[in-house]
C-alpha cells in the first residue's frame, strides 16, 4: 500500500523559499531605508550645530520687527542673539515647569521658567525668558526686587516655540499649568494681542536679588544618528545571516 504524499512536498526548494526570500526583502529594504533616513538625518543635525555655533557667537541684532515676524523660523533665527526695548509686564508672568541640569552657581533639578511679556514702545509683545527660579521661588513674591519696573533692554537668544515631549504633560491654561513654552497659547491665555510667535531666552546678565537667573540656554544636540544608522544597517546585515542559515541547507538537499 503506496503512502500519501504530502502536499505541496513535490515542489522545488526554490520555490518553497519564494515567499520567505520576499519576506526577507522587504524588511532587508525596510531596514536599510531606516539606516539612509538616518544618515540624512546625521548630516543635517551636523549642519544645525555648526550653523548654531556660529550665530550664537554673533554680536545682538535688534529683534525681528513686527512686520517679519511670519518669516521668522527655526532653520534661520533659531539661536540668534537679539535685544528689544520696552517694559515687562510682570503681572502677567507665566512660569513654565523646567527640570535643568546646573544652573551657573551649580544646582539644578525642578523648577520654574519664568515667562514675562516685553511691551515694545510700539505696542507689539514678545515674551520673554526671563531665566529659571527654583520651586520656593516661582511666587513673584518670593523675588520681588527681581521685578524691574520701567523701561529696559533685554538681551538673549531667539528661540522657537517649543513641542511637547512624548511624555510632557499638556499645558492647562484655566489653571495657569504650564509645561511647554509656547507664545501663542501663553498670549491667548493673558489676552495679549500682536504677540511675536517666538521668545527670547534671555542671556546671562543679573536680575536684582539674583532671580530669575537667565543665561541657561541649551546649546548642545542630541547626536545619535549614527549609532542609529548602524543600528538599523547591523540589523539588515543580521537579517541576510540568518536567512543565509536558514535557506543554504535546504537548498543543499535539492
Amino acid at each position: 500500500m503506496s503512502e500519501a504524499v504530502p502536499a505541496g512536498s513535490g515542489r522545488s526548494p526554490l520555490r518553497r523559499l519564494l515567499p520567505v526570500s520576499l519576506a526577507v526583502l522587504a524588511a532587508f529594504l525596510v531596514l536599510v531605508g531606516l539606516g539612509t533616513w538616518q544618515m540624512e538625518r546625521l548630516v543635517w543635525k551636523q549642519d544645525l550645530i555648526a550653523k548654531v555655533e556660529a550665530r550664537i557667537h554673533q554680536p545682538p541684532q535688534a529683534v525681528p520687527a513686527e512686520a517679519d515676524w511670519d518669516a521668522v523660523n527655526f532653520e534661520q533665527d533659531e539661536y540668534r542673539p537679539v535685544s528689544a526695548q520696552g517694559r515687562l509686564r510682570h503681572d502677567l508672568e507665566v512660569q513654565v515647569y523646567a527640570l535643568i541640569d546646573k544652573t551657573p552657581n551649580g544646582g539644578g533639578g525642578p523648577g520654574y521658567w519664568v515667562i514675562t511679556p516685553l511691551e515694545l514702545p510700539d505696542g507689539a509683545t514678545i515674551l520673554v525668558n526671563r531665566g529659571f527660579v527654583p520651586l520656593d521661588r516661582r511666587a513673584p513674591s518670593s523675588r520681588a526686587e527681581g521685578q524691574v519696573p520701567g523701561l529696559v533692554t533685554i538681551t538673549g537668544l531667539l528661540r522657537t516655540p517649543e513641542e511637547a515631549g512624548l511624555f510632557t504633560p499638556g499645558n492647562d491654561a484655566a489653571k495657569d499649568s504650564w509645561f511647554v513654552r509656547d507664545p501663542v497659547a501663553i498670549a491667548s491665555a493673558k489676552g495679549l494681542l500682536r504677540v511675536s510667535p517666538f521668545f527670547i531666552d534671555a542671556d546671562a546678565s543679573a536680575n536684582p536679588g539674583g532671580w530669575p537667573k537667565g543665561g541657561l540656554t541649551r546649546i548642545t544636540f542630541p547626536n545619535r544618528h549614527l549609532e542609529y544608522a548602524l543600528t538599523w544597517y547591523g540589523l539588515a546585515a543580521t537579517l541576510l545571516g540568518v536567512f543565509a542559515a536558514y535557506a543554504w541547507p535546504r537548498l543543499r538537499r535539492r
